[in-house]
């Protein structure tokens, strides 16, 4: 029998999380039923199609306690008088002792918050990303002794500590992650490596139809018909916009290009000023944020899609970006870096161009490279469209998400009945 899940969320409806809101939809149509725990309120003025499709209600939690103080003291007056509370204080203090942040106190706060308020009769808790998702639904379990599992992506396992990593994996009753190289990381910090499992988002392909028009043969030597080269994501640090930007500065003058940024994220005016500084920024058009159906609209009418996927300095990095798998999806060549997950969906010169990180020399002699050449862009998008679309269909990811949970209820009910 299947049981109602409370998912909790580090914030919901995000424009830069559209492969969550897809398997949350997914497990819906699946049958699942779905409470959404979000730890803040949207900031994104934008919603993608996919999120008006979800049914699930929506609680949110206080983003910081002292904004709803008699709420948080509530929970806590509540909590100080069940059994679970003496446990969560020993946890709690625990993890405060390596890692003393008003942080740390926040997913307390918001863990008593969500036990006492309790939403729908939740039986089961799932985390998504390992980080401070994890700390409110461990916290939550200690206290409630409902059993909680996670979905671990990229940022969440590589800027958390190793030990904080370790008891995480050891409390939850599986993790699953989206990328090879997150999944073999957080086996080797396991005792249980086989509660790890790996499971590509894949993509709602039912939102990507196939393509049916042509991508243009511009090659670059007509000022009148530039190439049009497109990147989509978050003016963050680990997706090495400067690195690209610079790659574009070095293209030859007689290459005629123009390049299209959308996104948000704080980094956006330190980029239109390095830009500036290049003496590139006339070429560029910096867009923001967009709904995914405009997305699509400007993979459809691009030449190339690149992303200078890099590892930030705290050790950030994306899994495997579901924007490289859209833009594949609309044989878009792409161009990227050997970085987590982009390996697992591209091979350099069989279905796009894979250069190393923090490299824009590299990312130029591509970049003109697949410029000149249209029937190579066409050759290598043709052949990524074929690998998504063979490999990467998010209905596998539900079906495995979906055995994973029904396998462990099982589980716990043969527990149940034999104690």
């Amino acid at each position: 029998m299947r049981k109602k899940i409370l998912v909790v969320l580090k914030g919901y409806p995000r424009l830069s999380e559209t492969f969550i809101a897809q398997e949350l939809l997914g497990l819906e149509r699946a049958g699942f039923d779905l409470t959404l725990i979000s730890m803040r309120k949207p900031t994104d003025k934008k919603r993608h199609p996919v999120h008006d499709e979800i049914k699930a209600r929506v609680v949110y939690l206080p983003e910081y306690l002292h904004n709803e103080p008699l709420r948080v003291l509530r929970a806590f007056l509540a909590g100080i008088k069940k059994p679970g509370f003496k446990p969560l204080m020993k946890q709690f203090w625990a993890d405060l002792k390596r890692d003393i942040t008003p942080n740390r106190v926040r997913r307390f706060g918001q863990a008593l918050v969500l036990v006492h308020e309790w939403p729908d009769n939740g039986e089961w808790l799932h985390a998504h990303f390992i980080h401070t998702p994890a700390s409110v639904t461990a916290y939550a379990s200690i206290m409630t002794g409902i059993p909680w599992t996670c979905s671990a992506h990229a940022k969440d396992i590589w800027t958390s500590p190793d030990w904080e990593l370790s008891e995480k994996l050891e409390r939850a009753r599986w993790t699953v992650t989206c990328t090879r190289s997150g999944f073999e990381h957080m086996r080797d910090l396991t005792t249980a490596p086989e509660s790890v499992h790996l499971s590509y988002h894949g993509l709602d392909l039912a939102r990507f139809d196939p393509f049916a028009g042509h991508h243009s043969h511009r090659n670059g030597s007509q000022a009148s018909e530039p190439a049009f080269l497109l990147s989509v994501g978050r003016a963050v640090e680990k997706k090495g916009y400067d690195v690209l930007l610079r790659a574009l500065a070095l293209l030859p003058a007689d290459l005629h290009w123009r390049f299209t940024h959308i996104g948000g994220g704080d980094g956006l005016t330190k980029l239109k000023a390095l830009a500036e500084t290049l003496g590139i920024s006339d070429r560029i058009t910096w867009k923001g944020a967009m709904a995914q159906e405009d997305v699509l609209a400007h993979y459809r009418q691009a030449d190339l899609f690149a992303l200078a996927c890099r590892v930030a300095a705290d050790g950030d990095r994306d899994g495997l970006p579901n924007v490289l798998v859209e833009a594949s999806s609309q044989r878009l060549a792409c161009l990227s870096t050997n970085i987590s997950g982009v390996p697992e969906l591209l091979t350099d010169g069989e279905n796009g161009f894979v250069v190393p990180p923090e490299d824009s020399k590299a990312l130029a002699i591509a970049m003109e490279r697949a410029i000149r050449d249209p029937a190579l862009r066409h050759r290598l998008g043709d052949a990524a469209e074929k690998r998504v679309r063979e490999h990467f269909d998010h209905h596998s990811s539900i079906w495995q998400l979906t055995r994973l949970f029904e396998e462990q209820w099982q589980k716990e009910e043969q527990w149940r009945k034999s104690a």
